[in-house]
């Protein structure tokens, strides 16, 4: 009986992993030719090859669960387990039903992308880009909540649709044998669902006092610029006076907040474009990186077949991306390259997600992925890291790397980026896991994501709002249906990965002025845990790379220590801290 047992088991997995593997390739086929050539017909010739892939998928997961609790070899139990995991969203099993759902997801999303507010004053309605870019850069408070009310009132018509999509959504979960939709997305990290719950805790109470440094010091001196009846020096911070719509990172504050004679650094830009450096030769640069650590460079179908630069003679999906289309060898960057600091450091971390891709090509199917989602995102965001002003004058991009006394600012404004954005990077899943398991009910969605805002961002809105309005829907994720809880574990781990990575190189100094760039050691850890892809537990995987089986805050709290010991001492001398 035990011998049929494996074999049943075998022979489905063969052959669900050969029609996901087909199906996943032609979804991505089109989906390229669509971000690259935005039509109606490749709209719907990419909207027609990914539903059949959904559809595949989750019936592949429900055939799936007769052999759930049977005992079959570690590998194929893995399979089963992740197979059941492929996907964010899972359709009840009723046509009508997940017809509906895939229409509200889609419904939400189109109303999201069609937000559009017209500031007082003016005729013009402005989109998403626009609004940002005043509360990146205007300091008149009215003008900034102008613009911040303005958006967030896209999520009123889609607070209908979401309550039905949370029933759906539940109720095709459940029909997998999860609690409801957010038990199933912390199902995803190798323990169980409530224990993952008390594991972000652990990561949050790490970090929380470097969180709360930073904070305040930010707090006093915007309350330096807006004055006390705006800012109130003991109570949260207004949200629409942190640079973004979302308040999740504030570095386009660092004008107002850096310290008296310091800077970010040196001004990569101006560099770049004083040499006449082009778009290919910053994806060269970054390329010979990775080539640096030991590793192959990249096929020349990447070079053939990415898209560097925006077409004049078509629409195209600018977002910077990075795609496996065959799922082993035809990898591909997707962007409108711009000479300038911030897309070259992207350049770095799209081709990271390149290498991880390649890596783990040599896995079954089902173990193609990172070892949990956190660590695909980690992984660019590590390589980025190395790109210091050691690399920099390495690379011949700058003369010589420049004494200590830029760093303070460069911290500040890393921090402002990075350690501002973790509590955000919490707050928006574990609001949706309320959600999902009924604790917070649609009558009081509004109410409850904003305790939350306020309990762990220390943010306010700049007006009350009440249960009409649905502030969540005004962040992408939300109506998209995207877990968020990557990019806090992305936040925490890449720091962790980038101190280890930086102990085998031998380098030395400080580690926020390290990189790892020409060192094989290094190279050979981040191949082996990237070859792991998703066929072992995630603490294999980070053992792999930096001999720990837990996840912390320990190299983000080393690499951010010169900065809290100078934001601490701020916050002690000054009125307010």
């Amino acid at each position: 009986m035990a011998g049929s047992v494996a074999s049943g088991v075998s022979t489905f997995l063969d052959r669900a992993e050969r029609q996901l593997l087909e199906l996943s390739i032609e979804a991505q086929r089109a989906d390229w030719v669509y971000s690259t050539f935005l039509t109606a017909d490749t709209e719907a010739l990419s909207a027609r090859s990914y539903s059949r892939l959904i559809a595949a998928t989750v019936e592949s997961a429900k055939e799936s669960l007769p052999f759930s609790g049977r005992t079959v070899a570690p590998d194929e139990g893995r399979k089963l387990r992740l197979l059941r995991l492929m996907l964010p969203l899972i359709a009840p099993s009723d046509p009508g039903e997940s017809e509906e759902l895939t229409r509200l997801v889609t419904s939400m999303q189109g109303r999201y992308a069609k937000g559009r507010h017209t500031m007082r004053g003016a005729t013009e309605p402005l989109d998403l880009q626009a609004l940002s870019h005043i509360l990146q850069e205007s300091r008149d408070p009215a003008r900034l909540a102008d613009a911040w009310t303005g958006w967030h009132a896209v999520g009123r018509p889609i607070r209908a649709e979401f309550e039905r999509y949370v029933e759906l959504a539940n109720r095709g979960a459940r029909q997998l044998g999860f609690e409801d939709t957010g038990a199933m997305w912390r199902s995803k990290y190798d323990m169980e669902p409530d224990r993952f719950a008390l594991e972000v805790d652990r990561l949050w109470e790490e970090v929380r006092p470097l969180y709360t440094s930073l904070y305040t010091y930010v707090r006093r001196r915007l309350g330096e610029v807006y004055g006390p009846a705006v800012v109130d020096p003991d109570g949260p911070i207004p949200a629409h006076l942190l640079g973004n719509m979302w308040a999740q990172s504030w570095e386009g504050l660092f004008p107002i907040l850096a310290p008296d004679g310091s800077d970010e650094g040196a001004d990569l830009t101006k560099v770049l474009v004083a040499r006449k450096t082009s778009p290919i030769d910053m994806v060269r640069t970054a390329e010979r990186f990775f080539v640096s650590l030991g590793l192959e460079p990249l096929p020349e179908t990447f070079w053939e077949r990415s898209m560097f630069l925006r077409p004049r003679d078509r629409e195209v999906v600018c977002h910077a991306s990075a795609w496996d289309i065959d799922f082993e060898s035809d990898l591909r960057i997707k962007m409108c390259i711009e000479v300038t600091d911030e897309d070259f450091r992207t350049v770095h971390h799209e081709l990271g997600h390149n290498y991880y891709q390649r890596a783990y090509a040599g896995q079954p199917f089902l173990f193609r992925d990172s070892a949990h989602d956190g660590f695909h995102e980690a992984v660019g965001d590590t390589i980025a890291l190395s790109v210091t002003p050691e690399y920099l004058s390495q690379v011949g991009l700058a003369d010589a790397a420049p004494s200590g006394a830029s760093d303070l600012g460069f911290l500040l404004h890393r921090a402002l980026e990075k350690i501002a954005f973790l509590p955000f990077g919490l707050v928006v899943d574990r609001w949706r896991w309320e959600v999902f398991s009924g604790r917070v009910p649609p009558s009081e969605y509004n109410r409850s994501w904003w305790e939350l805002r306020r309990r762990y961002q220390g943010i306010v809105p700049p007006a009350p709002r009440d249960d009409t309005e649905f502030d969540p829907g005004a962040k992408y994720h939300v109506p998209a249906n995207v877990p968020y809880m990557r990019y806090f574990l992305a936040h925490l781990l890449q720091f962790q990965f980038h101190r280890a990575l930086v102990r085998a190189a031998g380098a030395s100094g400080p580690l926020h002025r390290a990189s790892i760039y020409g060192s094989r050691e290094a190279g050979q850890r981040l191949r082996r845990m990237m070859e792991m892809g998703q066929s072992h537990e995630w603490p294999d995987a980070l053992e792999a790379i930096t001999g720990e089986r837990r996840m912390g805050a320990g190299g983000l709290l080393e690499y951010f220590a010169p900065l809290q010991r100078w934001l601490d001492e701020q916050n002690r001398r000054s009125p307010g801290g």
